[in-house]
């Protein structure tokens, strides 16, 4: 040798020469076969027109809620027409030849019930990542909304506040725990409504009516009576479930109270969470001209 050091080769290319058998040892539970089926399970894409019982359950849920919300502070957790128009006159009164600069309790709750509801609603964009129609994303989506609702319940029941305001009396929710209360109300419907809207079928609009019966009284086949028609039909079948969910609500708030009343949904979005494991996967439909809708299984 000439006197010169020899230095070993770099690790990087002792990594590159190993022989291309070569592998990274799999972990065991990769290859587990029931692993795999559950995780194939609950990343499947369900059939939306298959899902009419939880989404059917979401309308319900609507009436359900807005009877508690009504009953006490004469507004709504899930229609958010009302509380912009609200917040609107809240700022034109500023420009009164008096100016008017109370903070009133209406549009306070206006403001608490239009925020949450838009924060309910972003959060619902998770599906995007997820897979908005796969089945994990639905039983999870509807079981942060259970959860939101069990969260109204306990702030109720810790606010101590009446459930009933007299119709020449104003809003009775005052208290910071009625009006967290009333956030998280607004915050899961935000959350339905997104979720709802993004399976694109004749439920979408489950947390408001005005957009169904328009729909209703413009559809062509209305007075197609002797044969179903699944967008008519659905459509009545939004309004009747949004109707029973608000006459539940009021009977059971009667019973009850709203802090009990509240906790009885959370129970009924825990089941709806649990039926969207029964919903079908979506299969490919081939095109049948005979159809109205040109598809067929």
């Amino acid at each position: 040798m000439d006197g010169r050091l020899v230095l070993p080769r770099p690790v990087i290319e002792q990594s590159r020469s190993r022989p291309s058998s070569y592998r990274r040892p799999k972990s065991p539970v990769a290859d587990d076969p029931t692993i795999a089926m559950v995780k194939g399970f609950f990343l499947q894409e369900i059939d939306e027109r298959r899902a009419v019982v939880p989404l059917v359950g979401y309308c319900f849920m609507t009436g359900f809620l807005n009877a508690v919300c009504f009953s006490a502070i004469f507004a709504w957790c899930a229609s958010q027409t009302g509380n912009t128009i609200q917040l609107s006159i809240a700022i034109g009164r500023l420009l009164d030849k008096q100016p008017d600069h109370l903070y009133r309790i209406v549009d306070r709750l206006a403001l608490t019930s239009l925020l949450s509801f838009i924060l309910g609603g972003f959060v619902g964009r998770i599906g995007e990542r997820v897979g908005r129609s796969t089945r994990i994303w639905l039983v999870c989506g509807t079981l942060l909304q259970a959860l939101l609702t069990m969260g109204a319940a306990i702030a109720l029941w810790k606010s101590h506040m009446p459930w009933y305001a007299a119709p020449d009396s104003g809003p009775i929710w005052t208290s910071a725990l009625a009006f967290l209360a009333y956030g998280f109300m607004s915050a899961s419907m935000g959350l339905q409504g997104v979720m709802a809207k993004r399976l694109n079928t004749q439920f979408s609009t489950s947390v408001v009516l005005t957009s169904i019966w328009c729909e209703l009284i413009s559809e062509p086949k209305l007075f197609h009576l002797r044969r179903g028609v699944v967008e008519r039909d659905h459509k009545f079948l939004t309004i009747f479930c949004m109707l029973l969910g608000g006459f539940s609500g009021r009977c059971v708030l009667d019973d009850v109270g709203p802090a009990f009343t509240l906790g009885i949904a959370a129970g009924l979005r825990l089941v709806i969470s649990g039926w969207w494991l029964l919903i079908p996967k979506k299969t490919e439909r081939k095109f049948n001209g005979e159809n109205d809708d040109g598809f067929q299984k």
